[in-house]
């Protein structure tokens, strides 16, 4: 009974661990609740902080009043694109996208043709906005040379559809400064297949001053929206790649500001399977910003890089290229796109554990072709994995079954004298080879191989809305039926029987009562979770009723 303890107080541990996880995220940082955003409303007001500042080029020659200003805009107006994988709005004013649907990624089952959005201006503040700013030069008006994500652009059609066949869609849209010395085309160019897409700035110096200017993207979100579930930790907020991943609370842009110089990296926003992300090329070098800003809506939220600057001859023509990453968090594609990109895949302190967890994970999918069965293989393995340190535990707790009416006994014997019943308990232990901690050190280790794949299975996208069996349609969620959770509870009610009874009556009780708060906690997890849970029980009842067997009948015959 005693090397019950370890088991109950590690279990409890790992509840509160991820009440801690929870609380931390509810409590942390309060995030302002979200505020619908008017997209058609005059963006004039808006403070010129939401656009880097240009640099000085000439140092003898400041203009204090180069940094660009947000342009009226009469004739704003939305494109529509649509590929086999996205569905986007582009705003005319300065090329941002506003709108990004996932056409692949429905919110619901039950509503198959109501895809997941990530770009939404009007209620989340969430847009990618780029353009280009023109270094301060003394004589010429900075603002007036380059376009940007303020500035109105021209495009010939208000619809760009990627037909059968078609494996390239290009997007141009044109600016002309007013007095006509330099024109810039912004094109977007997407690709079938995938949900990476290039972002072009072509620019003409037609005058005769030479153009010196840098290209702008950023990624703009309103508030932390609230969290979809109160058991489930989900990150939202924004992220990029120094060398190391790194993630950054919006909120926390209040109070921390961050700017640092960039080569190669990304910067994004990611949240619950989903992100987006601006990519640079390897070799490029930016400055690299994140900071809070006056939005329509209050306060939202920026993370950007500024390029180095590029010089444009008059006569002659330049171009800025980047690419851009709108889709689900999907590892293979996004480690192929940049390095450490697809760390935003976050498995938190246990990812070493984690990532072959899933890469095991996805080999055995390949296998049976079902995100169900491949957990319950990969939780056999597991367990085969764990077979010998299992095996310990179950043969401590099988000999503490054993002896447990001797433990009762020496308790009654000497409840009056605690000394010399320590004492008696431990020349029991050692007549009968038997160590209290024995079943402790195999539920030590496993236990950061479970907390691993709880991460896993919660945030591979993979396993978003993936089937299993019967009832079972999504993994991802809560069984709807509760059928899994109450198996779950059953197999655990088992446990306790095959465990040795506890001697004191209220950690009997609690032990009787932990089936029903796990169920109940289970009730809401994802079913990928209570499957693994209810497999591993399951294999763990068939090897502790075995070895049990054994310990009880090698003691009837000694007896």
């Amino acid at each position: 009974m005693e090397n019950l303890r370890p088991i109950l107080w590690l279990s409890l541990a790992f509840v509160l661990f991820l009440m801690w996880q929870a609380w931390n995220q509810d409590y942390g940082v309060r995030p302002e609740p979200p505020r619908a955003v008017d997209p058609t409303a005059e963006e004039t007001e808006l403070p010129p902080e939401d656009v880097p500042e240009a640099p000085v080029a000439d140092a003898d020659a400041l203009d204090p009043g180069a940094i660009p200003e947000a342009l009226p805009e009469p004739t704003r107006r939305h494109v529509t694109v649509r590929t086999d994988l996205l569905d986007l709005a582009i705003d005319t004013r300065g090329g941002t996208l506003v709108r990004a649907d996932l056409l692949e990624y429905p919110v619901d089952l039950g509503e198959p043709s109501v895809p997941v959005r990530l770009f939404d201006e009007r209620v989340r503040g969430y847009v990618a906005q780029s353009g280009l700013t023109h270094d301060r030069v003394a004589d010429i008006d900075a603002a007036a040379r380059a376009p940007s994500h303020h500035a109105e652009f021209r495009v010939d059609g208000d619809r760009f559809e990627m037909i059968e066949g078609q494996d390239t869609l290009r997007v141009p849209m044109t600016w002309t400064s007013d007095d006509g010395t330099v024109r810039v085309t912004k094109t977007f160019v997407f690709q079938r297949g995938t949900h990476l897409f290039e972002v072009e700035h072509r620019i003409e110096n037609l005058g005769d001053q030479p153009w010196i200017g840098r290209q702008y993207r950023q990624l703009r979100h309103g508030p932390t929206p609230s969290r979809a579930s109160f058991f489930l930790y989900t990150f939202t907020g924004a992220a990029y790649f120094d060398g190391r991943y790194n993630k950054e609370s919006f909120e926390s842009l209040r109070d921390s500001p961050i700017e640092q110089r960039l080569q190669g990296g990304w910067i994004s926003v990611i949240e619950h399977y989903f992100m987006s992300a601006w990519v640079p090329g390897e070799d490029e070098v930016n400055s690299m910003y994140a900071r809070a800003v006056p939005g329509a809506a209050g306060t939202e939220y920026l993370i950007g890089l500024h390029s180095e600057p590029l010089t444009v001859a008059p006569g002659n023509a330049g171009e800025f290229r980047t690419r851009m990453w709108v889709g689900p968090k999907t590892q293979a594609e996004l480690r192929e796109i940049a390095q450490g990109l697809e760390l935003t895949v976050d498995y938190g302190i246990f990812t070493f554990l984690a990532k072959p967890l899933f890469w095991l994970l996805r080999v055995i999918h390949d296998f049976v072709g079902n995100w169900g069965w491949s957990i319950v293989f990969l939780t056999i393995l597991i367990k085969l994995a764990f077979f010998h340190l299992s095996a310990t535990s179950y043969r401590s707790m099988a000999k503490m079954r054993a002896v447990a009416p001797k433990l009762q006994a020496l308790k009654e014997r000497y409840k009056d004298d605690k000394q010399r019943m320590n004492t008696a308990l431990m020349e029991l232990y050692k007549k009968e080879k038997i160590n209290p901690l024995g079943g402790c050190l195999p539920i030590l280790v496993q236990i950061p191989v479970f907390i691993a794949l709880y991460w896993v299975l919660l945030e591979s996208v993979e396993l978003r809305q993936a089937p299993w069996w019967l009832w079972i349609q999504d993994l991802s969620t809560r069984d709807p039926y509760f059928i899994l959770p109450v198996l779950m509870g059953l197999t655990m009610i088992i446990q306790y029987k095959l465990n040795p009874p506890p001697m004191d009556p209220i950690q009997k009780k609690i032990f009787m009562a932990l089936p029903v708060v796990f169920t109940v906690f289970f009730a809401f997890f994802p079913a990928g979770l209570v499957l693994y849970w209810f497999t591993n029980n399951l294999f763990s009842i068939g090897q502790q009723y075995v070895i049990t067997r054994k310990i009880d009948a090698a003691g009837g015959k000694k007896d």
